[in-house]
């Protein structure tokens, strides 16, 4: 029976930390099953889905404790399952521009959570504007719709806020 762990890493980005930490996988016969990586700041960050048997990622975890001062990395280990498919949630991708201002994330994150809508994904990135250099903001998200939602009226609401907050937005059902 596959079991599995997730595994999160902060450290001063550096050559060679995916590869040090794909060795330890690897070494402990484990498998990556799934992945997110970036640098953020002069940090790189890490979360990692990896599979298993169950004494394989005892394994790992007892190897990854021992591996933090070397790799000068804060690792935290977390077993978890598999996710389940669900057929009554419908994912949409969401993109989001503006101008760079406080609070963004946390209002895009309101309205969504107050209608019951699970974020998936997230992602933002903050940049200068072409001529102007003005602080500009990102924003692309999934977002799991419930099937029973109308999402004609969902569109229209998110639309309306985000034209509300100065935002230009886009809601689209992400393609297979």
């Amino acid at each position: 029976m596959e079991n599995f762990l997730v595994i999160t890493a902060l450290g001063e980005d550096k050559p060679g930390i995916i590869d040090k930490l794909t060795e330890t996988v690897m070494e402990c016969n484990c498998n990556v099953i799934d992945s997110r990586m970036s640098v953020l700041g002069g940090e790189f960050a890490v979360m990692l889905m990896v599979s298993g048997k169950w004494n394989q990622l005892a394994k790992l975890e007892d190897t990854l404790n021992a591996a933090n001062d070397p790799l000068g990395l804060v690792i935290t280990c977390k077993r978890t399952e598999s996710s389940k498919p669900t057929t009554d949630l419908m994912p949409y991708s969401i993109e989001v521009i503006s101008i760079d201002q406080p609070g963004i994330v946390h209002e895009l994150a309101r309205f969504f959570s107050s209608r019951n809508i699970n974020i998936h994904e997230l992602n933002t990135t903050q940049y200068a504007a072409a001529h102007t250099g003005t602080p500009m903001f990102a924003l692309q998200l999934t977002a799991n719709i419930p099937a029973s939602m109308h999402i004609a009226g969902l569109r229209d609401e998110f639309l309306d806020f985000c034209e509300i907050q100065n935002m230009d937005a886009t809601i689209e059902p992400m393609k297979p």
